[in-house]
């Protein structure tokens, strides 16, 4: 769908508040072509001596209402314009925040972070402005060079009025060459404002990097790098949107040249009076707004087109992981995958390839392997961030994609491997599934997370803000905290994806043994480096190069001459290590 298209469906939608202000832009039009005439009307009567005192006041007294009336019909259609205007941008920034909080992991593997955020920024604002400004300034300044030069046709002179139009085919000409510039230049100040958008973001999200590693200068260097290449690209386009301003310029000198020659000879030889002249000079100077305007709606349409071209494949792309399940409500039962295979996309080799497991409600899987082996993998298919290749994943006896997609989340509690926690205080944090869980229920949560201590250690306790993406708090404080987050939300499904790598293994031991009594009735799968975390499991699959290369229970594991057995030695003769 073009810009234009766009735009026309908004505005038949916001139909009102368009003819309102179209009616409102007209009545100044014709208050403003009024004026001239009434102008030359008072100074022709001047010339001839034909006014009286009162009669010359309420000629004056009729220019002011005309005056006040189109300062109150300005502030009107201003209203009722840009009110409908800027709902535009508000529809297009819902749009593309539902948009990318459904898509799936895939869809943002080559899409950063700063150019979508540019996106729901400059970019809408420039769409936004098209649907505003753009269409005001095209309507107003249509109606008025249409009336303008109806009245200087047939209301004062023909000829002068042909002598006044003859400079704009050149002008139309240098607005359409100016345009092209504009749209180019437009394109790259946008793209290159999301770059330095893309550059921010990265650096201030990964600040302690920068500094561990000594990348200050290096980031501050580029950081001013493309700041030019930003604030050049924007002058650019400045530069060429000015353009529209000399055009217009030497369009109206040509045509006050053409039309003060032709009328001065005109009235040398009686055929228009000074009143007509002075009108006509009035109507002519009025000419230029219409100019003007064409040059800013073409500037304006041109910077949408380039935001639009930018926001529309995005809006238009397809869900990476479609929504159409209808079942929106998961109870409790059996997980069961079948013949399951996945592979990333430019991907050498398969993810996952036919593999095959099931477990009962209320059971505990341990998923464990080596790194690179699928496990995490498997956990995103079941919370459906992509879509498998091939086979089925289960829940209850229905198929996943049975599930709308909020349903299914919702009846799933996460802790990924890297605990992402959002700029607001522990509690929050802690019940950002259940927001209105109580504060006992929340302290009950963190002691099941083995982190309510540290969190009464804090300043504010669990009112202390944790800051961006938790950075006040230890990487085992924020899984924990995460930990806490999942156990609060009473899911019937529980996925641990290495949710304990950055506790030590007493703090790993004592969130195990609250593991074991708070999740009676709740199906749990553990993904774990430290087989430890999986001992009590009831099943445990060992995946390797995306297969099923062993399952079983603990002492079924240990008895076979496999990885788990090897692995769980090692890991033994590590902890008595570390212990002495």
């Amino acid at each position: 769908m073009s810009l234009y298209r766009l735009i026309a469906r908004f505005v038949l939608r916001h139909r009102a508040a368009y003819a309102s202000s179209a009616v409102m832009l007209a009545a100044i039009a014709l208050l403003l072509v009024w004026i001239p005439r009434q102008v030359g009307h008072v100074v022709d009567g001047l010339v001839a001596s034909r006014w009286s005192e009162g009669a010359l006041l309420r000629e004056l007294a009729w220019l002011l209402a005309a005056g006040a009336a189109v300062y109150f019909l300005r502030v009107g259609w201003r209203l009722r314009l840009y009110a409908a205007a800027y709902r535009l941008g508000v529809e297009l920034r819902e749009r593309l925040y539902a948009r990318l909080t459904l898509q799936g992991a895939s869809f943002f593997q080559d899409r950063r972070t700063g150019n979508l955020m540019a996106l729901a920024t400059n970019d809408i604002d420039a769409v936004e402005m098209a649907a505003g400004e753009a269409m005001l300034a095209g309507f107003d300044g249509t109606l008025t060079l249409v009336l303008v030069l109806a009245t200087m046709s047939l209301g004062v002179d023909w000829r002068l009025a042909a002598c006044a139009v003859l400079p704009f085919p050149l002008m139309a000409l240098g607005f359409w060459r100016i345009s092209r510039h504009v749209h180019e230049a437009s394109r790259l100040s946008l793209e290159r404002f999301a770059g330095l958008n893309n550059h921010v973001q990265e650096t201030l999200a990964g600040v302690r990097t920068v500094r561990a590693v000594g990348l200050l200068a290096r980031s501050e260097q580029q950081f001013n790098t493309l700041a030019a290449g930003a604030a050049q690209a924007s002058l650019d386009a400045q530069r060429w949107e000015a353009a529209y301003e000399p055009a217009v310029g030497c369009t109206f000198a040509t045509a006050t040249a053409l039309v003060l020659g032709a009328g001065g000879w005109l009235v040398w030889h009686g055929a228009l009076t000074v009143g007509q002249l002075t009108s006509f000079s009035l109507y002519l100077g009025q000419l230029v707004w219409p100019m003007f305007a064409a040059g800013w709606v073409l500037s304006l349409l041109e910077r949408g087109r380039a935001a639009w071209d930018r926001l529309q494949p995005v809006l238009d792309t397809p869900l990476s992981v479609d929504d159409h399940g209808t079942v929106e409500r998961v109870l409790p039962g059996p997980l069961r995958i079948e013949h399951v295979r996945f592979a990333y996309e430019a991907a050498a080799r398969p993810a996952l390839d036919d593999v095959s497991l099931e477990l009962a409600a209320g059971g505990t899987l341990g998923l464990v392997g080596p790194t690179g082996a699928g496990k995490s993998t498997l956990l995103r298919l079941i919370l459906r961030h992509h879509a498998p290749d091939a086979g089925r994943l289960l829940w209850n006896g229905v198929d996943l994609r049975d599930y709308t997609l909020a349903a299914l989340r919702a009846g799933i509690a996460w802790v990924p491997q890297e605990a992402f926690l959002f700029s607001a205080p522990v509690a929050a944090n802690i019940a950002l599934a259940r927001p209105d869980a109580t504060r006992e229920e929340i302290e009950q949560a963190a002691r099941l997370a083995a982190v309510h201590e540290d969190i009464l250690r804090l300043p504010r306790g669990y009112d202390t803000p944790v800051g961006e993406r938790g950075v006040t708090l230890s990487g085992g404080q924020r899984q924990r905290v995460a930990i806490a987050r999942a156990l609060l939300a009473d899911a019937p499904l529980l996925l641990l994806d290495d949710a304990l790598s950055a506790v030590d293994t007493d703090t790993e031991t004592r969130i195990l043994a609250h593991l074991r009594a708070a999740r009676v009735g709740r199906t749990v799968v553990i993904v774990s480096h430290r087989l430890s975390a999986v001992a009590d499991a009831d099943h445990t699959v060992v995946l390797r190069d995306g297969r099923v290369a062993e399952e079983g229970s603990h002492s079924e594991l240990l008895a076979a001459p496999g990885w788990y057995a090897r692995q769980w030695r090692y890991q033994q003769l590590q902890a008595s290590l570390d212990a002495s």
